[in-house]
């Protein structure tokens, strides 16, 4: 991993899947969760948006706000979320910028090498508090609402 917990996250200019730029800075003063995830339409990430964009009121009452990240471009972003409905902003970074900044691993699966499902917890005043490796898709957001409630309440 590239960052370290208690140091400023990587700041990014990425587009979600309206093409609308989203920045780091957009989240000051907000909890902010970024999950990474390997690709659009397959089923763990499936699974994943469809947990975050669930939960997306609970979230929302507890000043956490959640972005999804791949290397897809906005063009497939935007059919993932309109297929599904989800109500969270999915993030393309088909150059790797945040990606690599970040120091998300890499994994092999059929000869073909994907990112790993990686999240991080970033403070309201952008430094990360908290990562998840090789995260299980499953539950995750109860996981992290739990969390970054203890976060809340040490900082």
């Amino acid at each position: 991993m590239n960052v370290e917990v208690g140091k400023p996250f990587p700041r990014f200019a990425l587009p979600n899947q309206d093409g609308k730029v989203v920045r780091l800075e957009d989240f000051a003063g907000k909890w902010l969760v970024v999950y990474v995830y390997p690709k659009d339409d397959t089923p763990g990430c499936t699974v994943q948006g469809k947990s975050f964009t669930a939960s997306r009121e609970e979230f929302d009452r507890a000043n956490i706000a959640v972005v999804g990240v791949s290397e897809d471009d906005v063009a497939s972003h935007k059919r993932f979320c309109d297929k599904f409905s989800f109500t969270i902003d999915l993030l393309a970074d088909p150059k790797h910028e945040l990606l690599e900044a970040a120091g998300v691993g890499q994994s092999e699966w059929k000869g073909t090498l994907y990112w790993d499902r990686t999240t991080f917890v970033v403070d309201p005043s952008g430094v990360l508090r908290k990562t998840y490796l090789k995260v299980k898709p499953e539950g995750h957001e109860r996981a992290l609402l739990q969390d970054i409630q203890e976060l809340k309440a040490q900082a």
